[in-house]
């Protein structure tokens, strides 16, 4: 068990603090979770052709919900993976793969940003996108050092020049205050420039939002660029 499971279980009290949830949403949380996993993974079973009997490979070292509580921890805190690797005992690579396996999964479940708690409803989501116009918000990239994967392709895929290094990149929007995370995109690959990252999040928006950035963006229609 993780220290974070285990202080979670001895001080049920402090869950809301650490991930945002109070104890008992987060118990309900994590059973609606595998259940949507359990039934995903049944329909994926159901359409493949199998030569040798399911259920091998290696077992995870993390339990599911630890693994829902380590996804929970990164939208609440906005952590590198790498200290998510070592606060639950896996490496940077598993932490980001285990994170991008449960975000659409709990994104269905307990939206994770003010733009997917309104998605479903198209409705609200246009009239939230029009609200946030009147806002300047703050949208800033964050780039992550990760293991060397042993694939090749994979290789060249997240080696980026500038940190000359391997890496994960992550995009933040928030409130002008910053209180508030407006949208979130976590583990793309280091090399992928921050303006495209931005680009492709930002048909989610209204056409007309305005948007404060850092000089990587200059240039781009409706942000104000700092110097």
């Amino acid at each position: 068990m993780s220290d974070i499971l285990n202080h979670i279980e001895e001080h049920p009290k402090e869950t809301q603090r650490l991930i945002g949830l109070d104890y008992e949403q987060l118990q309900q949380l994590i059973q609606n979770a595998e259940r949507l996993h359990h039934e995903k993974q049944a329909l994926l079973e159901s359409k493949k052709v199998r030569l040798i009997a399911g259920g091998g490979g290696r077992k995870p070292k993390l339990s599911r919900g630890e693994q829902i509580i380590l996804t929970l921890v990164y939208l609440r805190h906005m952590t590198t993976f790498q200290l998510l690797g070592i606060q639950f005992g896996v490496s940077e690579s598993t932490a980001n793969d285990t994170f991008n396996y449960w975000l659409p999964k709990l994104r269905e479940l307990l939206p994770c940003s003010l733009l997917e708690q309104v998605k479903k409803n198209a409705a609200d989501y246009e009239i939230v996108k029009e609200i946030l116009t009147e806002y300047e918000l703050i949208v800033d990239t964050y780039e992550q050092v990760r293991e060397r994967p042993g694939d090749k392709d994979e290789q060249e895929k997240y080696f980026s020049g500038k940190k000359s290094n391997h890496t994960f990149k992550s995009q933040i929007i928030i409130m002008p205050d910053g209180r508030d995370i407006v949208d979130v995109v976590a583990g793309e690959p280091g090399p992928k420039s921050d303006i495209t990252l931005f680009r492709e999040e930002r048909s989610q928006f209204d056409p007309q939002q305005r948007f404060k950035g850092d000089k990587a963006y200059v240039g781009e229609a409706l942000i104000t660029t700092q110097e």
